[in-house]
């Protein structure tokens, strides 16, 4: 496997607020790796910076083994990263098929992903398209969003929290859409506090604590450390 996404030594703040403190990951082609990690470790900046929307302070990031530091998000998305936000950003006003309609329309990147290959992964957004994207539940609306990011064809999708305010049920059923991705052989980078969700999914796993890399290790070597588990994620 050869690394579709590398940063190296990124730091990254929020005006006076330094959020990133030398962070170094890579995600190899067809692999999903999962950034794990309570609430403001830098999991979201650590995405937020990949995509552009927080340019680091220092360190590089590499797309293909391009250097893409500091690209405008729009140039980022073209050259084949796409985003799934943890606030999911649907326009509400729209329905179903006009939001996809829309997100095809800005679509820079031909591929696989139809309007029909959206449907087949997603049944329900079928059922549900004409309906306003304000009126969807959470997981239906989490579906729609992963769908309008499909449209533009990435090579690495980016998914910020995925599962967080969604029912045990819905996370499920959310847990075999995203694995269906990764069987297909999209590369995933995911962010995540749902352990399980996590585990279930990823390759392998970044822990992060305090704006930094406190675990690189596979998936099944992190459930055999209790130790990282205990202290870094109060398992």
């Amino acid at each position: 496997m050869s690394a579709l996404l590398e940063l190296q030594d990124v730091h990254a703040a929020y005006g006076l607020s330094r959020v990133l403190f030398g962070i170094s990951i890579e995600v190899n082609e067809g692999e999903c790796v999962c950034l794990l990690g309570r609430n403001g470790v830098g999991k979201t900046t650590t995405m937020r910076s990949v995509m552009g929307l927080t340019p680091p302070s220092a360190g590089r990031i590499r797309f293909k083994s391009r250097d893409i530091t500091g690209w405008p998000p729009h140039r980022v998305a073209r050259a084949g990263v796409g985003f799934v936000p943890e606030d999911r950003r649907i326009f509400a006003e729209l329905s179903v098929w006009e939001n996809l309609d829309v997100a095809r329309r800005a679509a820079a990147r031909p591929g696989r992903w139809t309007i029909e290959a959206i449907v087949d992964l997603f049944p329900v957004l079928g059922k549900l398209h004409d309906r306003q994207g304000g009126f969807l539940s959470g997981g239906e609306q989490q579906m729609l969003t992963i769908a309008r990011t499909l449209m533009g064809n990435p090579e690495l999708l980016l998914l910020d929290e995925p599962s967080e305010g969604l029912a045990p049920l819905v996370v499920e059923a959310l847990l075999a859409k995203v694995g269906e991705l990764k069987a297909q052989g999209l590369t995933i980078l995911l962010a995540e506090q749902g352990i399980e969700f996590s585990l279930a999914l990823a390759d392998r796993v970044y822990v992060l604590e305090k704006g930094a890399v406190r675990f690189a290790g596979s998936s099944a070597a992190l459930r055999s450390d209790r130790s990282v588990l205990d202290q870094l994620l109060m398992v």
